[in-house]
C-alpha cells in the first residue's frame, strides 16, 4: 500500500505572469525549484489564496534569480499577476518511508519571489 505525502512547498509566492497563449503549465524560477526539491516536469498543486483555486499541472523551468512564477495555458484565467500562491509537490511512499519522510518547505520573500541569502 502507498499513501501520498507532501514532499516539497514554496509557500507564498507571488504570480508574477500570467501566460494564455501558452501550451500549459507553470513557469518557475530555477533558484526556487531547486531549493524546495521540485523537480523540471514534476505535477504538482498549485493553491491560490486570493480566490481558493486549485490546479494541478507540470513544472517549467523559468530563468534563475528571476523570481518568476508564470501560470501558463488554462491556468491563466484562474490567477491573476499579483495573487499568493502556495505550490505543493506530493510523494506516493509506503506508511513507514512516511514516517521518517521530512518535506522540503521553503519561504521565499513574498515581494520579491527570491530567497534570502
Amino acid at each position: 500500500m502507498y499513501i501520498t505525502v507532501l514532499k516539497s512547498k514554496i509557500h507564498r509566492v507571488h504570480v508574477t505572469e500570467a501566460n494564455l497563449d501558452y501550451v500549459g503549465s507553470v513557469t518557475i524560477d530555477e533558484d526556487l525549484l531547486d531549493a524546495s526539491g521540485i523537480l523540471v516536469g514534476e505535477k504538482v498543486q498549485i493553491v491560490n489564496n486570493n480566490n481558493g483555486e486549485r490546479i494541478e499541472t507540470y513544472t517549467i523551468p523559468g530563468e534563475r534569480g528571476s523570481g518568476i512564477v508564470c501560470l501558463n495555458g488554462a491556468a491563466a484565467r484562474k490567477f491573476m499577476v499579483g495573487d499568493v500562491v502556495i505550490i505543493v509537490a506530493y510523494a506516493m511512499v509506503t506508511p513507514e518511508e512516511a514516517k521518517t519522510l521530512k518535506p522540503t518547505i521553503i519561504f521565499p520573500d513574498t515581494a520579491t519571489n527570491k530567497l534570502a541569502r
